[in-house]
């Protein structure tokens, strides 16, 4: 489902939409003196949303080269080109030193592409002492049986997990002062109306959009695959919708320093 709205050429705002991502810079006094790096940043358009809003530089890492091709192209067009670059690399083995960057952000395609373990450890150690860790990630609220639940992750793409699961990674890789907000009512393109159902695939797009996409999904995938991507999107819809078995959530953390690092308290 998540690749069907990758393949859009529009600009489609990743679920929670922008005012989610207006208080990930509030939450973390993002400014322009500040680098940042956005894991699983896709095609670039949060990341530049927030190089544009709140000023700051920095780095979004993906491991899929086509999506960096295209948030490249996307800053380049933009107002920002040469503050805010795109890698490719994988997101449980980042390529920076330790405490590079004031900010991590850690977005919904982080769990599909890596372990979570690993590369919340990685967005941790690439943080420097006292800067902030933030997850934006799909959550389960519902009950659902582990086979079934295999099923939805490999049908949406991305791997959710329980909040308290995602708390203790935070912990594990010492980042504390946890903070967490439910998003999952948010107005986005994947809900555009607070609290409302979410819409499915016919709906997010027009109809040129929507030939547009399949046109790219069929050269990317064939007929048969572009045919199990749409009935697999509707099940999801139906669940989605009726079930309510997934949440979004922001937890925001601050990492603490090492015992033996400057300014660690003894």
């Amino acid at each position: 489902m998540l690749d069907l709205v990758r393949l859009s050429r529009d600009a489609v705002f990743p679920p929670g939409g922008e005012e989610l991502y207006r208080q990930i810079g509030r939450l973390t006094e993002l400014a322009a003196e500040h680098e940042v790096i956005d894991a699983a940043c896709g095609r670039g358009i949060s990341s530049l949303f927030l190089a544009e809003t709140f000023g700051c530089a920095g780095v979004g890492i993906d491991p899929d080269q086509v999506l960096v091709d295209q948030a490249e192209a996307r800053a380049r067009d933009s107002g920002v080109h040469g503050r805010f670059t795109f890698e490719t690399a994988a997101l449980d083995d980042l390529p920076f030193k330790d405490g590079t960057f004031d900010v991590a952000i850690g977005e919904i395609g982080l769990a599909a592409e890596a372990d979570p373990a690993r590369a919340v450890r990685e967005l941790a150690r690439v943080v420097k002492p006292h800067g902030c860790v933030v997850l934006v990630q799909l959550i389960w609220t519902g009950h659902v049986d582990p086979a079934r639940r295999e099923i939805l992750v490999q049908h949406l793409g991305a791997r959710p997990m329980i909040l308290v699961e995602w708390k203790q990674l935070l912990r594990d890789a010492g980042v504390v002062d946890l903070t967490v907000e439910d998003w999952s009512d948010a107005p986005s393109p994947f809900r555009p109306s607070a609290g409302g159902p979410f819409p499915d695939f016919t709906q997010i797009f027009s109809a040129r959009e929507r030939f547009d996409i399949l046109r790219r999904a069929f050269r990317r995938w064939g007929w048969s695959g572009v045919r199990g991507a749409v009935l697999r999107e509707r099940e999801i819809h139906r669940l989605l919708t009726r079930e309510r078995v997934l949440g979004l959530s922001l937890i925001k953390g601050t990492k603490w320093p090492a015992p033996d690092a400057p300014g660690a308290l003894t």
